[in-house]
């Protein structure tokens, strides 16, 4: 079966510009997840990573910047990076501080090959994000920060599908194995935790996996991951 690039850069652009939630897709039934929704999130990543107002945070895949801005208050500055035009120019229109918080246009895997000053950094997320790179590009995420981001300690992966718990997701008598490797499909690629753990150990990173409280829209087929320098955490 063939997949269109489900419409990443363009769906943003039929809905209003104020609607941050929907553009991202953190919705429920076509409706933007509530406030509750969203500070659960907001509680799990500021945890995660343990953010301070010393951390300089790079959000990797930050879409419009609405819930990078929501980290803002928990850290001193945050750079976001998104393949999106569209969706960085509204980042920049609506949550750009300055000298605190800057976005700009850039594909992930370019992007942490090419960062100029990568040690400026000390956390990183990718949230919602990572199961629609392609298996390439998720290691060669992976691999560079470890290797070129020396300063990041620790790096939060969230939202991510599990493989493991896909079956209830999809109706009885429904083929749905090779969508589980598709990154152009609905959700993208499907990993479990062991898989995951897999490729994160081969990147040189220890890994932590965390799930969300049962009230949280996700909680029942996704997890979270932080990815440490150090066993100790």
């Amino acid at each position: 079966m063939q997949y269109p690039k489900w419409d990443y850069k363009e769906y943003p652009k039929t809905l209003a510009e104020d609607d941050v939630w929907g553009q991202v897709r953190r919705t429920v039934n076509g409706k933007a997840v509530s406030e509750e929704q969203i500070q659960l999130i907001v509680h799990a990543i500021v945890d995660g990573l343990a953010l301070n107002s010393s951390d300089a945070l790079v959000d990797i895949a930050c879409g419009n910047g609405a819930l990078s801005n929501r980290l803002l208050p928990y850290c001193g500055k945050l750079y976001g990076t998104d393949a999106s035009e569209y969706l960085i120019d509204i980042a920049k229109k609506k949550f750009s501080v300055p000298e605190r918080a800057v976005y700009e246009v850039g594909d992930v895997a370019n992007y942490v090959r090419i960062e100029s000053q990568p040690e400026r950094f000390s956390k990183a997320l990718c949230y919602g994000s990572f199961s629609y790179f392609s298996r390439d590009d998720a290691f060669v995420m992976l691999e560079e920060l470890h290797k070129r981001f020396v300063n990041i300690s620790r790096v939060f992966i969230g939202n991510l599908p599990d493989r493991d718990r896909a079956p209830p997701f999809y109706p009885v008598g429904k083929n749905y194995l090779n969508e589980l490797d598709i990154c152009e499909s609905q959700i993208g690629i499907w990993r479990s935790e062991n898989e995951f753990r897999e490729i994160a150990i081969a990147a040189g990173w220890y890994i932590e996996t965390r799930r969300m409280p049962p009230q949280f829209y996700g909680a029942h087929f996704r997890y979270d991951v932080i990815l440490h320098r150090s066993p100790k955490f």
